[in-house]
């Protein structure tokens, strides 16, 4: 990704989970807990996909061999808008006055809204899960699946001019 954009990242709890058990394999949970030196109760509830503490964590994917980055994902991505990029680095420039600079920031706007063109592809159906973090392991990958789907589903009807 550029510099012109900001990410979030999605933590697989349930990812780290299945590798645990996988990796555990015929251990019990306190004998893996004493080798992944965690406490016995922090293996468990990782293991059935809670999401650790900073050092459980760390800790965790030393026993498993893992880089920690391995369980991040993106999930969302924001551009910035780039006629604000472009203001930001006229208001930089040392060799334009504060007020020069404003006076280009206002003709770059005023020409980039008259000559952009409307973006057509943004999705019909937006949801921002604030309890995502709350819900059981793999509710909210169900749910944005569904959420897609219907969002397909309207899209459909749209333009087949059914609604």
């Amino acid at each position: 990704m550029t510099g012109d954009s900001n990410q979030a990242e999605r933590f697989d709890t349930t990812g780290l989970g299945q590798l645990l058990r996988e990796r555990r394999g015929s251990l019990s949970l306190r004998q893996a807990a004493a080798e992944a030196d965690v406490s016995f109760s922090t293996f468990a509830r990782v293991e059935d996909g809670s999401q650790p503490d900073l050092v459980s964590f760390t800790k965790l994917c030393a026993w498993l061999g893992l880089s920690p980055s391995q369980f991040f994902s993106p999930v969302a991505t924001r551009r910035q808008d780039p006629v604000e990029i472009a203001v930001s680095h006229l208001h930089a420039d040392p060799r334009l006055k504060p007020d020069h600079a404003d006076k280009i920031a206002t003709m770059l706007r005023s020409m980039y809204e008259a000559l952009a063109e409307p973006l057509m592809d943004r999705p019909a159906v937006a949801c921002h899960l604030r309890a995502a973090s709350t819900l059981r392991p793999g509710v909210s990958e169900r749910l944005s699946g569904m959420l897609q789907s219907m969002d397909a589903e309207l899209r459909k009807r749209v333009s087949a001019g059914g609604l």
